[in-house]
């Protein structure tokens, strides 16, 4: 543990009430490595919500994270802690965001429990770990594990790439969101055992970019031997993006706040409202898209991209589940063009263009997919081909690299629709998330027909939690489901019925491996 002689004194002082209610209250105190907290109990659960893991980031913008100033008052930890500043999504906002929640059935019992922590969506721009989709109640009382969710920096604050533009002054600045994420997991290290958890069982899973940003994390040298296992969601980093394109857009950001180039530090100085505002510039390396921010070759966080040319070495015996759905793109493009539903045959070609986000000739993917798929709609042929050149793309490059280096690795297809609107959306990205958690009737949550759901709700979240707890997913509800291998690339399908099928979408797999992958961003 990292602890200064003031923290040991309030240690010895504190102990007693360690794992206890505090007296006269049914409301659990808990000390962590930085002061006294106090929690509740909901349901069963001991809860802790808006732990401070770090300082006010205000204090280091655009640089590493530093560890809070120790207290001795007890804090309350019952309210989320503030969001990242973004474009949108929660009301509370700041650079005062470096908190994490924990659901726990136990406290300093010597539990030794597996601790999961969970790692939010929303690309590197959006989101926080206070959604009530992630409320970690029922996985903590259903498998009696000790669940986290994390806030982080995000967009500019966590991801702008300074360091060309002003060498020495912000080293850290493309990574910073990474290094909050280190910061947290280090937290956990020191901390588990006081609730209840086994810091040497910590398991780290996300959706979407969560799952990009522990990819990374399996390639960054600071956060070897933090976690032990790892499961990503629709969630990939192939490549991070190369310093050339990072300087580029952190020229175009600052362009938009028209700061003088001569005085590039004056970013420090602005309000953080002012920033945020700045964030819809368009990408200078693709002006279709918005600004991308994510993680960045800088030779500090990350001296190699994640999975590319390879799988990382560090992270060649961590047990990993991959996933994704059969239908990512029909909300994450469906939702804001909702035309590519009624699409025809002439328009098919160019919307593929524009969507695919790899360079191959699009009357070639159509006439592929017609022949392997002659009953398919134009609509259709969409987005399962947006899907497969887009979201689908890097979990095979992932598992593939894994695969050849012999990782010990499970992959996952999640097939059950989601019942809105008659099932028009198939099974979406972002659809498994209530599964793992358990949290099916919460608000952003996507259910499929109750009876699959329920049974895939017991299997799919127990495969996630016996990875945690064993390394590897089998558990008693859910057996048959070999290590993926390549060429025959075994996969467990989640849908009206759970079965294994070797290389799915092989035929699309085929098609698009002729060209390279791209990941955006890179």
């Amino acid at each position: 543990m990292h602890m200064n002689r003031r923290h040991l004194l309030l240690t010895a002082a504190m102990a007693p009430m360690a794992g206890f209610a505090r007296a006269g209250t049914a409301d659990p105190v808990i000390l962590t490595t930085s002061g006294p907290v106090r929690g509740l109990v909901q349901d069963g659960i001991n809860v802790f919500r808006g732990v401070r893991y770090g300082a006010d980031t205000a204090t280091t913008r655009f640089a590493k994270p530093k560890r809070p100033d120790p207290w001795t008052e007890v804090q309350p930890a019952t309210g989320y802690g503030a969001s990242s500043p973004q474009r949108g999504g929660d009301a509370r906002q700041s650079e005062d965001c470096l908190f994490l929640n924990v659901w726990t059935p136990g406290l300093g019992d010597g539990g030794l429990r597996p601790v999961m922590v969970y790692i939010h969506g929303g690309a590197y721009n959006s989101g926080s770990g206070s959604d009530d989709l992630y409320d970690g109640t029922r996985l903590a009382a259903r498998h009696d594990v000790v669940v986290i969710t994390v806030n982080h920096r995000l967009n500019a604050f966590g991801y702008l790439y300074l360091e060309p533009l002003i060498p020495g002054v912000f080293p850290d600045s493309g990574n910073a969101g990474q290094w909050d994420l280190v910061l947290a997991l280090e937290w956990v290290r020191d901390n588990a055992a006081a609730f209840g958890g086994d810091p040497g069982r910590v398991m780290v899973f996300g959706q979407s970019g969560g799952g990009a940003k522990i990819a990374t994390m399996m390639a960054s040298p600071a956060a070897a031997d933090l976690f032990h296992s790892a499961a990503t969601m629709s969630g990939q980093q192939v490549t991070a993006s190369g310093p050339l394109h990072a300087e580029r857009r952190a020229r175009t950001l600052l362009e938009a706040l028209k700061i003088d180039a001569s005085r590039p530090a004056a970013i420090a100085e602005l309000p953080a409202a002012r920033i945020v505002e700045a964030l819809d510039a368009r990408d200078p390396l693709d002006e279709t898209q918005g600004l991308y921010f994510g993680p960045v070759l800088d030779e500090r966080m990350l001296t190699r991209h994640p999975f590319w040319p390879d799988a990382p070495a560090q992270s060649a015996r961590i047990p990993m589940i991959l996933g994704n759905t059969l239908d990512e793109t029909r909300t994450l493009i469906g939702r804001r063009e909702p035309e590519k539903f009624d699409l025809g045959w002439e328009d098919l070609p160019g919307a593929l263009a524009l969507h695919m986000r790899c360079d191959i000739d699009p009357g070639t993917v159509v006439a592929a997919y017609r022949e392997v798929y002659p009953e398919r709609t134009p609509g259709e042929i969409f987005f399962a081909a947006a899907t497969a050149g887009r979201s689908w793309r890097g979990q095979v490059e992932e598992a593939d690299a894994r695969a050849r280096q012999g990782a010990p690795t499970w992959v996952y297809r999640f097939d059950l629709p989601w019942t809105q609107d008659g099932g028009k959306w198939g099974a979406p990205h972002a659809v498994d998330i209530g599964y793992v958690f358990g949290n099916l009737d919460k608000a952003n949550a996507m259910p499929g027909e109750a009876a699959a759901a329920k049974r895939i709700n017991e299997e799919l979240g127990g495969a996630f939690v016996s990875l945690a707890r064993t390394g590897t997913p089998e558990h008693a509800g859910l057996t048959g489901w070999p290590m993926y291998r390549v060429p025959s690339r075994e996969t467990l399908l989640f849908g009206a019925q759970t079965r294994l099928v070797r290389d799915p979408r092989g035929e699309e797999r085929k098609l698009f491996a002729k060209v390279p992958f791209n990941q955006w961003g890179s």
